[in-house]
C-alpha cells in the first residue's frame, strides 16, 4: 500500500523492464513471501558496523517517498522516529549498531525503490510487499509488517454494503498505479470495468470524494487512517488478502546482491524476538480488530 496522506495529526488512536511489469504496493502472491526475496548474495565479514557494506562507511542510509504518510511516518518528517515504519528503520539501526545521528534519509519515489540497478540507499522501507517478480530485481528482508488490502468507500455509497468481493466487481474502483492494491482489484476483484489508476493516494481520495469513483483500495493500515483521520464521512468495507490462503509482507528493499540483508534479517529477528515489532506496532497502527473480513 501506498498513499497521499495529509498530515493531520492523529490522536492517539493512531499512535499507525521488471518496473512495468511488476504491480504495486501490496504484493504477495506467496505464503511464504519472506523468503521470496530475502537473501543478499553479497559476502559479509561479519554484522559489526565496521564490516556493513554501505554506501557510506559509519553511516546507514535509508530511503523512502515524499511525502511520507500517516501512520507510517508523522508529519511527513521520516527523521523523526514517530510513525510505525520510521520506528522500526530506528530499530533496526539502532540493533546494527547505529546512532540515530548516524543515519540519512533519501527520497525515493515508491515505483523507482524496486527498479532493477544500483540504489542510492542501504535499505528502502515504504510499505514495499515481497513479491517474486520484484525479487528479481531486488532483494528484500523478512517481512516486518502483515498487511491485506481494504476496500473504501463513502457512508452514503452502496459499494459500503457490499458484504463479499464478488459484491464490489459491478462498482468503480480506483488505487494508486504500481501498488498491489491495483493488483488486488484487477486479480482478486475483478471488475467488469477497468479500475482508474491514480499517481497516488491523494488523487485516490480525492476521485472518491468528486464520485469518480465507488471506492480506492489501499493496505488497511493506509485505510484506517484515511476513515479515521482524512474522510470521516468514509468507511472501510472490509479487508482481503490479494491471494487466498496467502499472506501480505511488507520488507526491507535492497539493491540486488546486497550484503547487508543477513544482517538486517538477524536485527529483526531479535526485534521480533523481544516483542519491538509488536509494541511498536500496538503503538503506531491502529487496531483493526472491527474490520470484516470479505470472503
Amino acid at each position: 500500500m501506498h498513499r497521499r496522506l495529509s498530515h493531520a495529526a492523529l490522536p492517539v488512536l493512531l499512535t499507525a523492464a521488471l518496473t512495468a511489469a511488476i504491480t504495486a504496493c501490496a504484493p504477495a502472491e506467496d505464503d511464504d513471501a519472506a523468503d521470496n526475496g530475502s537473501g543478499g548474495t553479497g559476502e559479509t565479514a561479519s554484522c559489526d558496523v565496521a564490516d556493513l557494506p554501505l554506501l557510506t562507511d559509519g553511516t546507514l542510509t535509508i530511503g523512502t517517498d515524499s511525502p511520507a504518510y500517516e501512520p507510517w511516518f508523522a508529519d511527513n518528517d521520516p527523521t523523526n522516529g514517530k510513525g510505525f515504519e520510521s520506528a522500526v528503520a530506528y530499530a533496526v539501526a539502532d540493533r546494527l549498531g547505529f546512532a540515530a545521528d548516524d543515519v540519512t534519509w533519501v527520497t525515493v519515489p515508491f515505483n523507482n525503490s524496486y527498479a532493477p540497478g544500483e540504489k542510492k540507499f542501504d535499505f528502502d522501507v515504504n510499505q514495499v510487499s515481497i513479491s517474486p517478480e520484484r525479487a528479481q530485481a531486488v532483494d528484500f528482508s523478512r517481512g516486518y509488517y502483515t498487511a491485506s488490502q481494504a476496500v473504501i468507500a463513502l457512508d452514503d455509497s452502496p459499494v459500503s454494503d457490499a458484504s463479499s468481493v464478488a459484491d464490489l466487481a459491478d462498482y468503480r474502483l480506483g488505487a494508486q498505479t504500481g501498488t498491489t492494491s491495483l493488483t488486488a482489484i484487477r486479480d482478486v476483484i475483478q471488475p467488469g470495468d477497468d479500475p482508474l489508476v491514480f499517481e497516488d493516494t491523494n488523487a485516490a481520495k480525492q476521485a472518491l470524494l468528486n464520485d469518480q469513483v465507488d471506492g480506492i483500495v489501499a493496505d488497511l493500515p493506509t485505510a484506517l487512517y484515511i476513515t479515521a483521520a482524512e474522510i470521516p464521512k468514509a468507511r472501510i468495507v472490509g479487508q482481503f488478502q490479494v491471494a487466498e490462503d496467502q499472506t501480505e509482507q511488507f520488507g526491507l528493499l535492497f539493491e540486488k546482491g546486497s550484503g547487508l540483508v543477513p544482517c538486517v534479517d538477524e536485527a529483526l529477528d531479535a526485534l521480533e524476538a523481544d516483542g519491538t515489532l509488536a509494541d511498536l506496532e500496538q503503538q503506531w497502527i491502529p487496531a483493526a480488530t472491527a474490520v470484516p473480513e470479505l470472503p
